[in-house]
C-alpha cells in the first residue's frame, strides 16, 4: 500500500511497520530530507540515490542509521561481509556480525587499586 504526501509526524511515518507500506513525504531539499529521515525514533537503514557527491558526502555524515546503502537497493546485507544492526528503538548498536557483537553479552567489570602504599603495611 502506498501513502503519498504523509505528514512526517504522522504515526506512519514515526512507527516502525513492518509490511507492504510506503509512506511518501515530500521534502524541499537534502537538508529537510535529512531532518526528516533523522526525526524518527528508528534507525535501522537508509537509503540514498544520487549522482552528485556532495549530496553523498552530505548524507555520508548526516544520516543517522545504523545501515546506510548508497545507490544500491536496501535490503540484503551480506552475512560475513556487512554487519547489520542499528541503533536508537531499532537495536543497541552492536551490529550482528561485527567485530564487537559478543562484547553485548558480557558483562564489563572495572576494577580499580591504588598501587601507591604510603606508610606501614603489614605482611599478612
Amino acid at each position: 500500500m502506498i501513502f503519498r504526501d504523509v505528514d512526517p509526524s504522522a504515526s506512519i511515518a514515526q512507527e516502525e511497520i513492518f509490511g507492504p507500506v510506503l509512506s511518501v513525504i515530500r521534502a524541499k531539499n537534502i537538508d529537510e530530507a535529512i531532518a526528516i529521515a533523522n526525526g524518527t525514533p528508528y534507525a535501522l537503514t537508509g537509503g540514498f540515490f544520487s549522482r552528485s557527491p556532495k549530496n553523498i558526502r552530505k548524507v555520508r555524515e548526516e544520516f543517522r542509521v545504523g545501515n546506510l546503502y548508497i545507490n544500491r537497493k536496501i535490503t540484503g546485507a551480506l552475512a560475513g561481509r556487512q554487519p547489520f544492526g542499528g541503533f536508537g528503538m531499532s537495536g543497541i548498536g552492536s551490529k550482528a556480525g561485527g567485530p564487537d557483537y559478543l562484547l553485548q553479552f558480557m558483562n564489563p567489570r572495572s576494577i580499580s587499586e591504588n598501587t601507591m602504599r604510603r606508610g606501614f603495611a603489614p605482611l599478612r
